[in-house]
C-alpha cells in the first residue's frame, strides 16, 4: 500500500495552515506551523507569485493530504464524484469522508487520520460484523462499525477518546464511545464537513 512516509509537519508549513496531521502536538505550541509559518526549503521566505493554477493546485494537494490520499486515488475519487448528480465538489468531499478511516477518526477513536489508518490496516475494525483491513472502504447509511472484543481496551484508542474533546462531533453518525460502537445515520451533507477546503477550486483544477 502506497503511503506517504515524509515528515508530516513539512505538509502543513506547505500549505501555510494546520492540517491537523498529528494529533495533540497539533494543537500545542510544538506545532511546526506556529513556530515556522512559512513554506519548508531553501526558498521558503522567499516572496511566490500566486497565480490561479497555483491557488487551486495548493487547495487540492491541501485536500489530499488531510485525507491522507496519494493523487492517482483522488484524481479517482473526482471522476466518480464528477459522475454523480450533484454539485460535484461536494460529492467529492462526501466521498472522501465516507472512508471508514476518515470514519474512525471522526468518531474519537483515534488521534488523527493515520493513527485511524494503521488501526484499521491492522484489523481491529468490524463494519456490520465483518472485519475490514482496507482503510479506504467506503461506509454506507444504516452500516455499523464497532471494535472487536480484544480491542476495546487498548490504550491508544482509550486516550484517543479521552484527550479528542476540542473536536466537535459530527451529526451525521452516533457514537457509543463505551461500548466502541459507530452507527451512520447518514452520508454528510456539504454543511456538516467541517474540513476547511474550498472544493470549487479542485473542480476547476481538473476540468482544465
Amino acid at each position: 500500500m502506497a503511503r506517504y512516509t515524509g515528515p508530516v509537519c513539512k505538509l502543513c508549513r506547505r500549505e501555510r495552515t494546520k492540517l491537523f496531521l498529528k494529533g495533540a502536538r497539533c494543537e500545542s505550541s510544538k506545532c511546526a506551523v506556529e513556530r515556522k509559518p512559512y513554506p519548508p526549503g531553501e526558498h521558503g521566505r522567499g516572496r511566490i507569485r500566486e497565480t490561479q493554477y497555483l491557488i487551486q493546485l495548493r487547495e487540492k494537494q491541501k485536500a489530499r493530504r488531510i485525507y491522507g490520499v496519494l493523487e492517482k486515488q483522488f484524481r479517482g475519487y473526482y471522476k466518480e464524484a464528477a459522475r454523480q448528480k450533484g454539485i460535484t465538489g461536494e460529492n467529492l468531499l462526501r466521498i472522501l469522508e465516507s472512508r471508514l478511516d476518515n470514519v474512525v477518526y471522526r468518531a474519537r477513536f483515534a488521534e488523527s487520520r493515520a493513527q485511524a489508518r494503521q488501526l484499521v490496516s491492522h484489523g481491529h475494525f468490524r463494519v456490520n460484523g465483518r472485519r475490514v483491513t482496507i482503510p479506504s472502504y467506503r461506509v454506507r447509511t444504516d452500516d455499523v462499525v464497532t471494535l472487536k472484543d480484544r480491542s476495546k481496551g487498548m490504550i491508544a484508542i482509550q486516550h484517543a477518546v479521552d484527550t479528542s474533546g476540542q473536536r466537535s462531533p459530527v451529526e451525521w453518525m452516533d457514537v457509543d464511545a463505551d461500548a466502541r460502537k459507530i452507527t451512520i445515520t447518514s452520508l454528510p451533507s456539504r454543511v456538516q464537513i467541517d474540513t476547511q477546503v474550498q472544493e470549487q477550486l479542485i473542480v476547476e483544477l481538473y476540468s482544465k
